[in-house]
């Protein structure tokens, strides 16, 4: 089996690693998406994904509470995440490195380029928490800085949806799956692949982003081995 994509950022929600329950971490869930990306790492491939803290704390739905603080919040969520991440990846015996873009020694590294570049290098999963580090930007917008600093040739966003439609399939029967999009359709529409600034920073560092379903977390093992799945976000 050969690899398309040798170095790769997924970006993983918080709410999938929640499962079923919609809140916290289902830890089986967690499991499964960890096995898939030991099987990424056993191919070669070279593993750093951005997660999120949504199946905890959502900043934007924080109602009075001061935006800069609940985004702070939100942060913190993404810590525990990263480090069930890295719990299940060590169980598995897959090297692992958790990094945060803002500091706590104690818990996990600080965010280095180089040092994050050298653990790719290395075989090792590096998971980034903490996001961007500053408030008013999403994970979804931290994938994008991360993907373009450690130089990975594509982002992977895993989702609860089986790609990008034109309109919620959940909502509406008769919505229409893309296969393939460009950054301009996905600006101009407003789908909803990811924030506007993540899109626009993927365009203009040539970043392609695969959008798939994670409910079957080996389409992680297709999708790196360039398997036709999801949707393809690419430049015009």
């Amino acid at each position: 089996m050969s690899l398309k994509y040798k170095r790769i950022l997924l970006k993983l929600s918080g709410e999938a690693l929640a499962g079923a329950q919609k809140f916290g971490l289902d830890y089986d869930v967690v499991q499964r998406i960890c096995e898939s990306i030991k099987k990424c790492t056993a191919l070669g491939a070279e593993v750093a994904i951005v997660v999120g803290g949504g199946n905890f704390w959502r900043g934007r739905s924080s109602g009075k509470m001061d935006r800069t603080r609940a985004d702070h919040m939100g942060m913190l969520g993404t810590v525990i995440n990263a480090l069930a991440l890295a719990d299940a990846l060590e169980q598995l015996e897959v090297p692992v490195r958790v990094q945060t873009a803002i500091a706590m020694q104690q818990v996990a590294e600080p965010y280095v380029r180089g040092r994050a570049v050298r653990h790719l290098e290395k075989g090792r999963v590096v998971v980034f928490g903490c996001g961007t580090g500053n408030p008013f930007f999403s994970t979804d917008t931290a994938s994008s800085l991360r993907a373009a600093e450690i130089g990975a040739q594509i982002m992977m966003k895993a989702t609860m949806v089986d790609g990008v439609y034109d309109k919620d399939p959940h909502k509406y029967p008769d919505a229409v799956k893309y296969d393939t999009l460009t950054f301009s359709e996905v600006l101009n529409k407003e789908l909803a692949v990811m924030d506007m600034t993540a899109a626009s920073m993927c365009r203009d560092n040539h970043i392609p982003v695969l959008v798939f379903d994670i409910d079957d977390p080996d389409n992680l093992v297709r999708a790196v081995q360039g398997e036709q799945i999801g949707t393809l976000v690419t430049e015009a």
